[in-house]
């Protein structure tokens, strides 16, 4: 059976479940990306045989802090391109859908042009 929220032949439905959905697909990713930088941070400093264990939890702390705000700073970058590519493919639709309801209504007029120089002869 298939999600009531999910049409097959597209995209999920938008509103409040969609937010939900994306709010806690969002929460998870960056969960994900956390246990990967305390990850990253244990292979970094389990190198370091000569910290003690304060030094170790430190420099741990420090890699993944500096780890979380990069992944932040790449994720706002996404962030602000799609909005700008949003914006720009938004005003290059307009601007497509007004040459075509243009182009269509210069149509019907010499149709109709045509049809009443027919009727008139």
């Amino acid at each position: 059976m298939t999600d009531p929220g999910r049409r097959a032949d597209g995209p999920p439905k938008q509103g409040a479940d969609a937010d939900l959905g994306n709010e806690v697909e969002g929460y998870l990713l960056w969960q994900a990306r956390v246990a990967e930088a305390e990850q990253r941070a244990r292979e970094f400093t389990g190198r370091m045989d000569w910290l003690t264990t304060a030094q170790r939890d430190e420099v741990e702390r420090h890699h993944i802090n500096d780890g979380l705000l990069r992944a932040r700073q790449d994720l706002e970058r996404i962030a602000a391109r799609c909005a700008s590519l949003r914006g720009e493919y938004e005003r290059r639709y307009g601007a497509l859908r007004r040459r075509c309801v243009g182009w269509t209504l210069t149509v019907c007029v010499g149709m109709a042009f045509v049809v009443v120089l027919a009727l008139t002869r």
